[in-house]
């Protein structure tokens, strides 16, 4: 490429921890490739009065509208998402150029006492502003006072720390280890994290897709060393029973497919209306196959 590549992100910790990570990468396999980054401010980032976990007009593209709109008036060669913040369906002519290996997906609690979740006084108030974490934390706590939080994770920590009311929040471990690995100090030196095995994460979380346009050879091509076959399968299938689902960001479910070989596992949780517990599919099968597992997931779970 004789030209920058230009990757457009979020001004969030996070984003620009992944979109520094994906320009090393990039720089890594293509040695003198100048890469560039250009923040754009994205409805969710300006919206903070926006509930998450309300489905409405803003649900879909809320962190990723205005970067896709960037790409397609050729302000930057390609966008640099969490997965889980894309809609399961993309505008036309925009595809995904890279999904990156995927870090631990796992959701955790981050407390100001030890112990987890089982720890917590009965009445504990627990931050989080995922409709999915919000019906897990009551289906396995069912006195548990939730409170709606948004903001960066640095934030959101913040806020845990200066609160007099609020024991504990809920944060994606993968966002925590990209921060650190990116030097960020989070405050959490007197705080408790643990790993919380009842809660499925989103379709895609832990994941880092890189869009870019679909006739744009040059960036495609530029792009494909950075892709991870086995996450992209995995996210892939977990982001097809979404959208079978009928879904958004906001839809409460959690899924989670892994890769071991040739075979794939899958495990979903789909939290419908009035339900107290989730419906639940467990499976597995040849990873070819993923297409046939997430169809069969959706049939079991839309089942009554």
């Amino acid at each position: 490429m004789n030209r920058p590549l230009i990757l457009g992100t979020r001004g969030s910790d996070l984003a620009l921890a992944q979109t520094r990570d994906a320009a090393a990468r990039l720089r890594t396999a293509h040695p003198g490739l100048v890469v560039e980054e250009h923040i754009i401010r994205t409805t969710g980032d300006r919206r903070l009065d926006v509930s998450l976990s309300a489905p409405g007009p803003l649900d879909k593209g809320l962190f990723t509208k205005e970067l896709e709109d960037a790409l397609l008036s050729g302000e930057v060669d390609a966008a640099v998402h969490s997965l889980k913040d894309l809609p399961t369906s993309q505008p036309e002519g925009l595809t995904l150029g890279a999904i990156l290996e995927r870090e631990e997906p796992d959701d955790v609690l981050i407390s100001k006492i030890g112990g987890g979740i089982d720890a917590l006084p009965i009445g504990s108030v627990v931050a989080t502003s995922s409709l999915r974490r919000k019906c897990f934390l009551r289906w396995t706590r069912s006195d548990i006072q939730i409170e709606e939080i948004r903001g960066n994770v640095p934030t959101r920590i913040r806020k845990l720390s200066e609160s007099d009311h609020i024991l504990a929040l809920v944060l994606a471990r993968a966002g925590l280890r990209r921060l650190e690995a990116a030097g960020c100090a989070l405050g959490l030196e007197h705080l408790d994290t643990t790993t919380l095995p009842f809660m499925l994460p989103a379709p895609g979380q832990g994941a880092v897709a890189i869009e870019c346009r679909e006739d744009d050879q040059e960036t495609l091509d530029a792009l494909a060393p950075l892709h991870h076959a086995p996450t992209a399968v995995c996210v892939r299938t977990e982001r097809a029973i979404l959208a079978g689902l009928g879904g958004g960001c906001s839809l409460p479910v959690g899924i989670r497919a892994t890769a071991s070989g040739d075979r794939m596992n899958l495990w979903a949780a789909w939290f419908t209306d009035g339900d107290q517990r989730p419906r639940e599919v467990k499976d597995y099968g040849p990873i070819a196959d993923w297409e046939a597992l997430a169809a069969a997931a959706v049939t079991s779970l839309t089942m009554r």
